[in-house]
């Protein structure tokens, strides 16, 4: 299926902002919906309530996670206006303790539209997406190369 990554590229050397993808093989650690959008899609799945954020700073102790507003730090909102987010596969990259810098938030979502690159991210059509997310078992891997 066809999938996008960072406009950065793919990389050996993932630092935070680099707009770069992480090279190798990622377990999926986490699945977030947005409720008031789609239904549950899997028992394991996670709701993205209103304030909820992923922290993007690297100097503060929640980096690499995720976070409820206010934070006081750099954070990505995960409950967007646009349909990017609506659901989300979270990977253990640079997980579960981030080293600060080597980058945060690398989801697989839905895309902006089809090939569009992502700030690091794996994007893709979103019947994709649900089709991924209906097969995932936990030894399901991401393989970046």
């Amino acid at each position: 299926m066809a999938a996008t990554c960072g406009w950065g590229g793919v990389t050996n050397n993932k630092r935070e902002g680099d707009g770069a993808t992480p090279r190798g093989t990622h377990s999926i650690v986490g699945l977030f919906y947005r409720p008031d959008r789609i239904s549950r899609p899997s028992l394991w799945a996670q709701p993205i309530l209103p304030g909820d954020l992923w922290c993007d700073d690297p100097q503060h102790q929640a980096y690499n996670t995720l976070c409820r507003a206010p934070l006081g730090a750099s954070a990505e909102g995960l409950r967007r206006s646009d349909p990017q987010y609506d659901l989300i596969m979270i990977t253990d990259w640079n997980s579960p303790r981030a080293v600060p810098g080597r980058g945060s938030a690398i989801f697989i979502h839905q895309w902006r539209s089809p090939g569009a690159p992502t700030a690091g991210c794996i994007a893709m059509a979103r019947q994709n997406l649900v089709w991924l997310v209906n097969g995932l078992m936990p030894e399901t891997r991401l393989i970046i190369r």
